[in-house]
């Protein structure tokens, strides 16, 4: 019976030390999990940022399908918010086209990304000639200089959904002697 019960208590123990359930290896476990989801949404985050600056440098660029090529079909451009959105991949498209037409020398320059889970913010300084009619707005011929902030929204899959700006379309014209028709 002795020996019966020491047999019992030595597999008991042996049982118990090749366990995996223990604290400090559930610990570690937790902690792995953790690292390798922060890392992935730091990774996410940085590919935003990278995807916000390539779709402005595809403006200063003036290649649409450099700005377009990471955004969602049903993309959605609210300007400064004055006007209605622009939506859809198309609408944004041809209203850039319109855009890059009245303002054939558009330049950003100074530019930087900051980035907030899935918002990203490009600052820069803009520049730029009025010089074709846009919307029923005659061309001026002047320019503009103005510092200006993008703002992207992105889904899960780093795709853009949504495009603002801080400056108003009326400031910007103002700039270049030119009033928005209401």
């Amino acid at each position: 019976m002795k020996s019966l019960l020491i047999v019992i208590t030595g597999l008991s123990c042996l049982m118990a030390g090749c366990s995996n359930n223990s604290p400090d290896t559930a610990k570690t476990d937790t902690d792995s999990v953790a690292t390798a989801m922060s890392s992935s949404k730091t990774d996410q985050v940085e590919k935003n940022k990278q995807t916000a600056l390539d779709a402005v440098q595809g403006v200063i660029s003036h290649n649409p399908s450099d700005v377009f090529k990471n955004a969602t079909p049903d993309i959605a451009d609210y300007g400064d918010g004055i006007m209605p959105p622009v939506k859809g991949l198309d609408s944004c498209k041809a209203f850039f086209q319109i855009f890059l037409a009245a303002f054939p020398d558009i330049k950003g320059e100074n530019l930087m990304a900051i980035s907030e889970g899935n918002h990203v913010a490009v600052f820069g300084d803009w520049s730029g000639t009025f010089k074709g009619d846009m919307m029923g707005i005659k061309a001026t011929g002047k320019s503009f200089k103005m510092k200006d902030v993008d703002l992207f929204t992105f889904n899960d899959e780093g795709k853009i959904t949504e495009h603002r700006v801080i400056q108003t379309a009326d400031y910007m014209m103002s700039l270049v002697g030119a009033k928005m028709k209401k």
